[in-house]
Formats: structure tokens, sequence, C-alpha cells
């Protein structure tokens, strides 16, 4: 008894870790974001998340992991020299088989034994056919090279950002998802 409430104990708890989207932050167990440096004014710069972050919640936190970069290291704007977002999907199958449990009893002199001993069948009394659950598992990874500059942000380059207006506008949305 206390082994089946600690296995349904431990499945809730593993349901309810993979419940929540990932926070933004760095990455810790895989999930969160990560940089690299590549010369002076150059990063590559990843963000994954798990199956429960949306598609736009990875490129908006990388876009914002890139401009809170931009701006710690000194520099004005910054530059998409090149992004992805890769989506990674698996399947997962779940099959429940009622069990139901019978008893074996057998004497032995004086003594009354018994064991216990799980068997599966079909049928009514028996237990009923098993049910199947197939679930879909998305994962979004964005990665991105950026180049970062001081002064003003060229007006003619749609690949450029303002990495202080950046942070704001998606700030809310980052603080919503931590």
């Amino acid at each position: 008894m206390l082994r089946k409430l600690g296995m349904i104990l431990a499945t809730a708890g593993a349901l309810a870790a993979c419940a929540t989207s990932t926070p933004y932050g760095p990455a810790n167990g895989g999930y969160g974001f990560s940089e690299q440096r590549i010369e002076d004014n150059r990063y590559r710069i990843t963000f994954r998340g798990n199956s429960s972050t949306s598609r736009e919640t990875v490129e908006n936190f990388l876009l914002y992991r890139a401009a809170e970069l931009t701006l710690g290291q000194g520099f004005d704007y910054f530059v998409m020299i090149e992004s992805d977002t890769e989506t990674k999907t698996s399947y997962s199958s779940t099959t429940y088989y009622p069990a139901f449990y019978g008893r074996y009893y057998y004497f032995t002199g004086r003594r009354r034994a018994y064991y216990h001993f799980p068997y599966y069948a079909y049928g009514f009394g028996w237990g009923y056919p098993y049910d199947s659950y197939i679930r879909e598992i998305t994962r979004y990874s964005a990665v991105a090279f950026v180049t970062m500059h001081r002064g003003e942000k060229p007006d003619d380059d749609p690949h450029a950002f303002d990495a202080r207006e950046v942070t704001e506008n998606l700030r809310p949305f980052v603080l919503e998802g931590a």
C-alpha cells in the first residue's frame, strides 16, 4: 500500500514539474538561456523551453536575453545576424492495465498462509480492456547569432534592435513567464 502511494506521489510530482513552462533564467537541467562569446561584440545565444513552453515565449525570452546581454556589455543595440527556432516533437505512449489482485491460500499444519499475486485479464469480473494514451511532446529551442554595437540603432536595418526598448517592451512577458 505504501509503495503504491509512493508511486502515485512520485508520478504526480513529475507531472506537476512538467506542467509549468520554463521560467526565464540560466539553463538549468537543459532548459533556459545560455550564451557563448564568439568575438568581443558577437555572441551565440540559445533559449531552450520544455514541453509546456510555447514557441512565442521561447523567442521572446531569446530576444530579451540578447537585449539584457547587450546592455550588460555596455552596448546600445544589437543586430540579429542569424536566428532559428527548432521544433522537436516526440510521442509518449502510456498503457493502463487494470490489475486485479487475487489470493492463493494454502495450509501448512495449524498455520494458514497466502500469497498475493496480480493477474491481468479481459472481460467483466476480470478487468476491462486496457486504455492507451498517446501524448505529443513538442519542445522549442531558439538560437541567434548577434552582434552588439554602440550608438543609435540604424533605422534602415530591420534586424537591428534597440536593447533598451526590447527590455522595456518584453519585461512584462518575461516577468509573467517567470
